[in-house]
């Protein structure tokens, strides 16, 4: 199999026969500092980057349970992205899939792609917003599979794939076409401009890919490449294409409670708003009674809040 790793050191990672993406993690990693830039920030819980990490992480724990010592597992099998998938078509999910696995005998596999995601992904995400933002990574991980399989079919390669790489290495090429000049500890110990971290990896992986060395899934890296290219040139906005019933998954438990609109409760309150000032008008102050009265202050405080 080939795993979709993201490092520069130790490319040797093939294990069972399959291709190793990125799985390695960018040489381990990138640092920083301040606010914008990657590093140590701790994103909050509710923060799409995160969900993310966990959901991977989830799925790496299924992948342990089931790993077996030599080859692929059952459930690895069925979720890694093969290049014959058109033989059994309705096995199309593995476009998806497959970025979500890693190779379950190695930490370093899952740990640097998710860390690179953690340091990047989050910044990424701040300026674009939850929703867009797991749009792009997802179809990032498709666009990286699709590159993938199209070049393996032409060089006859007949081993699946896993790992998270490709829609990795389209957040990290994002960030730096965002923020090209913010310098990036490379290898938490080089600083460096993060467009010249973008030139480095870019050029990397064109070697890796020309060369077909190790198993490592170079083509899938550049797939994620190029989609964050054409992203950001276009300016396009994945969310444009979605329904606007589309709602982002969430870990929390639906409210047995009904809860109510906020919009539906403006239009209550404004409604009683209006009745408490007609009868101000029609009968003055001492019309109201002291709840009322209280009532009406409460209610006038909020809308000249809101206006604010």
């Amino acid at each position: 199999m080939i795993k979709d790793h993201m490092g520069f050191n130790d490319r040797d990672y093939g294990r069972s026969g399959y291709d190793d993406g990125y799985g390695s993690g960018y040489g381990g990693g990138y640092g920083g500092g301040g606010y914008g830039q990657p590093g140590m920030h701790f994103g909050g819980p509710k923060s799409v980057t995160v969900k993310i990490v966990i959901v991977t992480a989830i799925v790496f724990v299924l992948q342990l349970v089931f790993r077996v010592p030599n080859g692929l597992s059952w459930f690895d099998s069925l979720f890694s992205l093969h290049p014959h998938w058109y033989q059994k078509p309705w096995q199309v999910f593995e476009f998806l899939t497959y970025g979500f696995l890693h190779d379950p005998w190695s930490l370093w596999h899952i740990g640097s792609n998710m860390l690179v995601l953690w340091m990047f992904g989050r910044m990424v995400e701040d300026r674009y917003g939850g929703k867009e933002f797991l749009l792009f990574y997802l179809t990032a991980i498709v666009f990286a599979g699709v590159t993938w399989n199209l070049t393996e079919l032409v060089a006859g390669g007949d081993r699946p794939m896993l790992g998270a790489s490709g829609g990795v290495s389209a957040v990290l090429l994002l960030y730096i076409f965002l923020y090209p000049r913010v310098t990036i500890l490379f290898m938490f110990l080089i600083p460096m401009p993060a467009w010249v971290v973008g030139v480095f990896v870019v050029a990397t992986d064109m070697f890796g890919a020309i060369g077909r060395t190790g198993a490592v899934a170079f083509t899938a890296h550049l797939g994620g490449f190029l989609f964050a290219y054409l992203y950001y040139k276009s300016g396009i906005r994945l969310m444009d294409y979605v329904p606007t019933s589309f709602k982002m998954p969430s870990f929390k438990r639906k409210p047995k409670l009904r809860v109510h609109r906020p919009d539906n409760q403006d239009e209550k309150n404004e409604r009683r708003l209006n009745e408490l000032l007609d009868k101000v008008n029609a009968g003055g102050q001492d019309s109201l009674s002291s709840s009322e009265r209280r009532e009406l202050q409460k209610l006038s405080k909020y809308y000249q809040d809101k206006r604010k």
